[in-house]
């Protein structure tokens, strides 16, 4: 489809961008959904982690990238973005309280750092996908997921006796 067709389903550039962002947003809730009832939370994390840092096609990252830096310029996309961040921010933290009820996961962890710490780490896969050609998400995902997995088991308690240089 030439680009001047879209505008036939599309009013505009941010029209096309809303389409993109609520699918997208749509096809999040359903996988967090399902991760949320996995048998194995970390082993449903990994697939949900392979599939949108590793498997994705390498155009869809740099559509994302470019709606990222879009969103820094048009208040439009910026307020889109804002939106999809809050919305995944919840699910995220949801899903992250009900394994820490199930006990898969530590149950004293600060959640709203937590969630900004993994949504960091998938922004910053998904950017060095789209802008270093060497880059191996492959290869990045087991260190990832270690760092991810001992975020999510550490207590918060353990966490600040180390942080004091109490813990050797």
């Amino acid at each position: 489809m030439s680009p001047g067709n879209l505008y036939r389903y599309f009013p505009s550039k941010e029209a096309i961008i809303a389409g993109i962002c609520e699918r997208d947003r749509r096809d999040a809730a359903r996988d967090f959904a399902a991760l949320d009832t996995a048998p194995d939370f970390f082993k449903g994390l990994e697939g949900l982690a392979r599939h949108y840092l590793v498997e994705r096609p390498a155009e869809e990252v740099a559509l994302w990238t470019e709606i990222m830096a879009e969103s820094r310029r048009n208040p439009e996309i910026s307020a889109l973005m804002k939106e999809g961040d809050a919305d995944i921010t919840a699910r995220m933290t949801d899903m992250l309280k009900h394994a820490g009820a199930r006990g898969e996961i530590a149950t004293d962890l600060d959640y709203p750092g937590v969630v900004a710490a993994m949504m960091a780490l998938a922004d910053g896969l998904t950017w060095r996908r789209a802008v270093d050609p060497d880059f191996n998400a492959e290869t990045a995902l087991p260190s990832v997921l270690r760092m991810v997995h001992s975020l999510l088991t550490t207590p918060l308690s353990a966490q600040s006796r180390s942080n004091n240089g109490d813990e050797k």
